[in-house]
């Protein structure tokens, strides 16, 4: 039987064949179909017949080897950063740079990449130029300045080594006799620069002296077993200035986005990959993965206002205190416009937390339109099939104009341009690169470095710098005195938030439902749990399929959702799982 014209087989454009080894390096081989269309006998461009029908024509595929490294030995790495196919393998020069030092320190991938300088030539010798350029620039230097041209524009920060800076020196160097006018010796020496500026700008401030405004207040410890004074020292003295609900929905909803904005914007991806971030609770990693801890901080600050504004009010009626969670629930919702995921899922951690979740009587307060919001938000990060609904949304969002959602933006908002955004949750990025850190191991037989590994969190690595790339277009405004009352929020530690709520509402025999929201506990939390000591997933609240009714607690359970230490608690490592990363001298 004859296919009609233009029909194409259904294989796949990229097929895998196996493996090959050469000079100690293991290389996955696959097998790509190229499509080119070949034209009937006796047409082609010298040809005076005219063009057979389309049903003479046939198509003709070319099929061509690629082979991508897979492990190797340190050594042959960094060579093939100057020797390697970019056409055949173009992602194994940003993987590297981006994931080295996970494996490695900067200062030996330099010593095996920069080679030594020319010895000096005799007097009166001068070097024949052709072109304009030396013969010994040969092909080798030209990739290896390539190679630092991307290292610097891309990953700068890898080179900041106070005082000295000596990775960057050594790079200076060498550019000062391989391509001394060439761009990437201008890019080094405006990163040093940069960092010199910033050193002194870090002496200036901390020579200026500044007032102390006492411990903050998440720091204030209560008197012990003592509820009502507990309430009396969160209360505290009079606040001046305005709380943070006095503003605008549209007002606190984009001031949590400008601050998020700028802390992912700045969030080195290396400090995200498993091996490093999950070294941060060792002794002496108290300064390991600062951008990241930074991005922790805001996300339980968020939480923490929310605790503290929905429960630092003890005399509330429950009418009252149903507006301030309708309040947040709001803020919640016009983040989700924003596509702030970050302070969306703090809004919906706080809110989901035992102490505001259980005051049944507040909740019951609330209308069904804000009830109704909050059911959809919390769905947006259901822990069901690894968060796939939270991963889906995402990835709609990366792919939505910021036009698209700016005609769909509610009546009364602010007329500030919706930007493209999004903002992701950074918290599932983190919880993949230690889950995948932990499944992999970094060392194959024969002492290979499994490169392999450090591909696939290359590809979670660059997602992040994508994100960031189209964070850069939001068009938002400080606003002084909302940052202020962010500032100024009652933090209430765990502890206290539970003991506020017990006041509030004392426990009961039996408790009706508070909102049913469908929620199972994550693989991460499974591994987690101690057999004494089982987690309450949010989940088995009553109305939810094959759930017990539960009993109001006469003692603070083990949170369903963390409120100051969520995000920490989640991407918990997992201890024990992992060989040690290989150390070079």
């Amino acid at each position: 039987m004859e296919r009609a014209a233009g029909k194409e087989l259904a294989l796949a454009p990229l097929q895998d064949w196996g493996e090959e080894t050469e000079d100690g390096a293991v290389y996955t081989v696959s097998l790509r179909r190229q499509r080119s269309q070949r034209l009937s006998p006796g047409t082609g461009p010298g040809s005076t017949q005219s063009p057979s029908p389309a049903a003479h024509t046939f198509l003709h595929y070319r099929t061509s080897k690629v082979r991508t490294l897979r492990a190797a030995r340190l050594e042959r790495l960094v060579r093939e950063l100057v020797s390697g196919d970019r056409e055949q393998d173009p992602g194994f020069v940003p993987a590297f740079l981006a994931t080295h030092r996970a494996f490695v320190p900067t200062a030996r991938v330099l010593s095996l990449l920069l080679p030594p300088p020319p010895p000096p030539l005799p007097p009166g010798v001068q070097i024949r130029k052709t072109q304009g350029r030396d013969l010994s620039f040969n092909k080798n230097l030209r990739a290896v300045v390539s190679v630092l041209g991307s290292w610097l524009r891309d990953h700068p920060q890898d080179f900041r080594d106070p005082p000295a800076h000596s990775d960057l020196g050594s790079i200076r160097t060498f550019l000062g006799w391989a391509a001394p006018l060439g761009a990437e010796a201008q890019e080094a020496e405006k990163l040093l620069g940069g960092f010199l500026e910033e050193a002194e700008q870090e002496q200036k401030e901390e020579e200026q002296p500044q007032s102390w405004e006492g411990p903050p207040r998440a720091a204030q410890i209560p008197r012990p077993d003592s509820p009502v004074g507990c309430l009396e020292e969160e209360e505290g003295p009079l606040r001046e200035g305005p709380e943070l609900l006095d503003f605008s929905v549209d007002e606190v909803a984009e001031q949590l986005t400008l601050m998020d904005v700028e802390l992912f914007s700045r969030v080195r991806p290396c400090e995200c990959l498993g091996s490093v971030w999950s070294q941060r609770d060792r002794p002496g990693a108290t300064g390991t993965a600062p951008t990241v801890r930074a991005t922790v901080t805001q996300f339980n600050t968020v939480t923490g206002c929310v605790l503290g504004s929905v429960l630092g009010a003890p005399g509330l009626a429950p009418s009252q205190r149903a507006q301030r969670l309708e309040k947040w629930i709001r803020i919640a919702q016009r983040c989700r416009e924003l596509r702030n995921f970050s302070s969306l899922r703090a809004i919906l951690s706080a809110l989901q937390s035992n102490p505001i979740y259980r005051l049944k009587r507040s909740w019951g307060a609330l209308s069904r339109e804000p009830l109704s919001t909050f059911r959809k938000l919390s769905q947006i990060f259901s822990d069901e099939n690894n968060h796939l609904s939270s991963r889906e949304i995402l990835s709609q969002e990366e792919a939505t104009e910021g036009s698209q959602e700016e005609d769909a933006a509610p009546l009364g908002s602010l007329p500030s341009k919706l930007p493209p955004g999004p903002i992701p949750y950074l918290g599932t990025f983190l919880t993949d690169l230690v889950m995948l850190d932990t499944a992999l191991p970094d060392m194959l037989e024969g002492d290979l470095i499994n490169f392999e590994k450090r591909r696939k969190e290359w590809e979670i690595l660059a997602r992040i710098q994508q994100l960031q790339r189209r964070c850069q277009n939001y068009c938002l405004n400080p606003c002084l005195p909302i940052l202020a009352a962010l500032r100024t929020q009652h933090q209430l530690s765990e502890e206290q938030s539970y003991r506020i709520s017990r006041v509030i509402e004392p426990p009961a025999a039996s408790c009706p439902s508070s909102p049913r929201i469908r929620r199972r506990i994550s693989l991460t939390k499974r591994l987690r749990s101690c057999p004494e000591r089982e987690a309450h997933p949010l989940g088995e609240v009553p109305g939810t399929p094959h759930s017990p009714p539960p009993v109001c607690p006469q003692r603070p359970p083990h949170p369903v959702l963390e409120s100051r230490t969520l995000l920490l608690a989640v991407l918990q490592p997992l201890q024990g799982l992992r060989a040690p990363a290989p150390s070079y001298p």
